[in-house]
């Protein structure tokens, strides 16, 4: 029998991943932007729809969290006043003048964190790329808080 010489390709997958953006690890090289594979009415309807969709929970949430801070102060209020808990206001309002000369101080640099620049140009250049799909997100985004 003769002897059969096999030879094999190796493929070095951490160098092939360096390369490649995380979504086209995820959903295969198929994937780019929205304005590539649909058309103008299949953006429009995936941005309209997830748009309604967002908005309906944050309208939801919102009611919600909206409600419980008020009912908590509310609570804090009547426990003032019976006399079950006692602020001290003097300490408020030091600790409120701190966070505002911090907030002056933070503020008044103007600059960025290169991170956070970094993470904002992404989605400026993602936003550009998708416009269709962002106006409908955002169309349907309104509806859904309106609704």
């Amino acid at each position: 029998a003769g002897a059969k010489d096999d030879t094999f390709n190796v493929l070095d997958l951490a160098e092939y991943t360096k390369n490649r953006p995380w979504w086209r690890k995820i959903f295969g090289p198929s994937s780019g932007s929205s304005a590539e594979k649909y058309n103008v009415a299949t953006q429009l309807l995936i941005g309209g729809v997830t748009g309604w969709c967002t908005g309906f929970v944050f309208q939801k949430v919102g009611k919600l969290a909206a409600t419980a801070v008020g009912g908590g102060f509310f609570l804090l209020q009547i426990a003032n006043h019976t006399g079950y808990i006692k602020v001290d206001w003097n300490l408020v309002q030091r600790d409120m003048n701190k966070a505002k000369e911090q907030l002056k101080f933070h503020s008044s640099g103007n600059k960025m964190p290169p991170e956070v620049k970094s993470r904002v140009d992404e989605v400026i250049i993602f936003l550009k790329k998708n416009v269709i799909l962002t106006g409908g997100f955002a169309g349907g985004f309104l509806l859904g808080m309106a609704s």
